[in-house]
């Protein structure tokens, strides 16, 4: 049955296997261009059943009953009201943090069990990563300790905490308006910044980036903001979030992007799926109409439709640009990405309708009605900074605070093993086995069809512009020995290894190889890693490395993001050129750049 059964390529997987790599990539990328991942139907209706249960049901219910704003049904009552609008922010951060919101289930590479976060972040002796160890005093270290859990669940019942706890305070100076207590707010920001300090995977996974300011905002309501502030504030926070991730879609990475996560929405139709895509299977980049969805019902909408909601003080214009940021994110949430971020997609929907229509700006909600003015410029001094510098440098700030949200520019990897050295990996301390062995021992897939399943995430890596320089520089590097190595997509690795990933190679970085370098002891080529960095906004390449978890960094270089964008994903003419500016002198002494080369 075609709900209980996926989608599978016409192939017999035994034999499909022996093929060259590139040729599979090119049979799977043509695949998934009709198909997306092949995932039966069951799976997108457990996702469903979870964000109308879990998400929306759950977090109306809590919010009202905790709530003096009349009953869960009574919808005309509370949707307009700020103590709910908080308690769903607390709710999603509890879910988020929980890990049952975002990169949940297998559609994130949780097979089987489905849940990571907290079977990695309440046990001891797991994988954690402190952003700055050598700077921030008490955060170096990589392996989490009882504090760390005794922290991590802290933060998780002051979420809870705030929404039962502080559900009838009334602050004073807004007028009797009924909001959770900033005090509890600011003990909520508090923890959760503390438990990113010692590992930056938990502010990540809860969407701090989004959710922590407006926490901040929250701890000042009554005491420095004013209910109109609040409001504004809130408003600006969201835009931000909105305008950010327009700007961010500015790059020719983009366009890649909506063919694949497209064909990947399980209810599209084939004929729109194929029409996204110039020539199926002979040319696998996007046509005209991925374009016009690209850069005109995505970038120019998100870039142009929140600063309408901003600055409107037509009533009906307003209305109708919160009906198109509500489609714009339910859009995103039936293509089911492969982070499968629903929860947050649905959450900003619902933002967007309580603060632009239940807060009309035409009714003194408007940017001039911020009652002191030099704080509204200092937010957004506040807000854009991380924007800013991570745009410019990618290096130094996650693509989640850099609001690159599905850009595709995002820092990314793939793995390569010897035969036989995945394998090790099951014996860092981690609740969820390596994902191949999770398809075969716990789902029940014969082997080889568990490896072409794996095999799919590469084909989908090829598909985005980064993936077809790793592989460029993948086969440089391993040379005759390519078609032997068993390559991995990074970020489905890495979800199996820290427990949650959404996208950001951050997490998958040398850091971590260091890491499981330390525990397991790989010996020279059974693990090798090729890793790029985002490309800056205003420059026309992408910065690699290549890294043996034995011997470090061995060679680094660049490519072009042009070169990328415009061949296919399977290769055809051979590697895209890349341009070597280091190779470690022991590792390859025959080829190792002048010292000129390197001034």
């Amino acid at each position: 049955m075609p709900f209980l059964t996926p989608d599978a390529p016409p192939v017999d997987p035994a034999e499909f296997l022996t093929r060259p790599r590139q040729e599979r990539i090119h049979v799977l990328a043509t695949f998934w261009s009709e198909f997306g991942f092949g995932t039966p139907k069951m799976v997108h209706t457990i996702y469903i059943l979870k964000l109308l249960v879990l998400s929306i049901g759950g977090g109306i219910a809590i919010a009202t009953l905790t709530s003096d704003v009349g009953g869960m049904f009574e919808f005309g009552s509370w949707w307009d009201q700020p103590v709910i609008y908080q308690k769903i922010v607390l709710w999603t951060l509890f879910l988020e943090l929980f890990g049952i919101g975002g990169t949940w289930g297998p559609l994130a590479a949780h097979f089987k069990p489905m849940t990571g976060g907290i079977a990695y972040w309440a046990r001891p002796g797991t994988i954690r990563l402190p952003p700055w160890p050598k700077q921030v005093p008490l955060t170096s270290g990589d392996d989490r300790t009882a504090f760390d859990v005794l922290l991590y669940l802290a933060t998780l019942g002051s979420f809870l905490y705030a929404i039962f706890a502080g559900s009838s305070t009334s602050i004073d100076g807004l007028g009797g308006i009924e909001m959770v207590d900033p005090v509890l707010m600011a003990v909520s920001a508090g923890l959760l910044a503390l438990c990113g300090l010692r590992d930056k995977i938990l502010f990540l996974a809860a969407r701090g980036e989004q959710y922590v300011p407006i926490l901040i905002i929250s701890t000042l309501a009554g005491s420095v903001l004013t209910y109109t502030d609040f409001i504004i504030a809130a408003k600006v926070i969201i835009v931000i979030v909105w305008v950010g991730a327009a700007i961010s879609k500015l790059t020719p990475l983009f366009e890649l992007v909506i063919p694949p996560m497209v064909s990947n929405a399980p209810f599209v139709p084939k004929f729109l799926k194929r029409a996204h895509f110039r020539s199926i299977p002979d040319d696998l980049n996007p046509s005209r109409l991925a374009w016009f969805m690209a850069h005109v019902l995505g970038t120019l909408a998100e870039f142009g439709v929140p600063l309408v909601l901003l600055f409107s003080t037509n009533w009906t214009i307003t209305l109708l640009a919160v009906g198109s940021m509500v489609a714009f994110h339910l859009f995103i949430t039936q293509t089911f990405p492969l982070a499968v971020p629903l929860e947050w997609n649905i959450v900003f929907a619902y933002i967007a309708i309580f603060l632009f229509a239940g807060h009309f700006a035409g009714d003194g909600y408007g940017i001039g009605d911020f009652s002191e003015g030099w704080m509204l410029p200092a937010l957004v001094a506040v807000l854009v900074f991380f924007p800013v510098l991570g745009n410019l440098r990618p290096d130094l700030v996650s693509f989640l605070p850099s609001m690159r949200q599905y850009s595709g520019n995002w820092a990314s990897a793939t793995w390569a093993f010897k035969p036989g050295a995945e394998a090790k990996l099951n014996q860092l301390k981690k609740p969820a086995k390596n994902q191949i062995d999770q398809l075969v021992e716990g789902m029940g897939y014969e082997p080889d069809v568990a490896e072409m399943t794996m095999q799919m995430t590469l084909a989908w890596r090829s598909m985005h512009a980064q993936g077809r320089g790793l592989f460029s520089v993948m086969q440089n590097y391993l040379g005759d020995e390519y078609e032997t190595y068993s390559l991995r997509e990074a970020e489905f690795c890495c979800n199996a290894i820290i427990g949650w990933n959404f996208g950001d190679g951050h997490l998958h970085d040398d850091q971590l190889i260091e890491a499981i370098q330390r525990r397991i002891g790989f010996e020279p080529g059974e693990f090798v890693v090729v890793w790029v960095e985002s490309q800056p906004l205003h420059k026309k390449t992408q910065e690699y490395f290549v890294m043996d978890a034995a011997l470090g960094i061995v060679e680094r270089g660049t490519w072009l993001v042009a070169d990328c964008v415009k061949t296919q994903p399977w290769l055809p003419d051979g590697p895209v050129p890349v341009e070597v500016t280091y190779r470690h002198p022991d590792h390859h002494p025959e080829l190792a750049p002048s010292p000129r080369a390197n001034a």
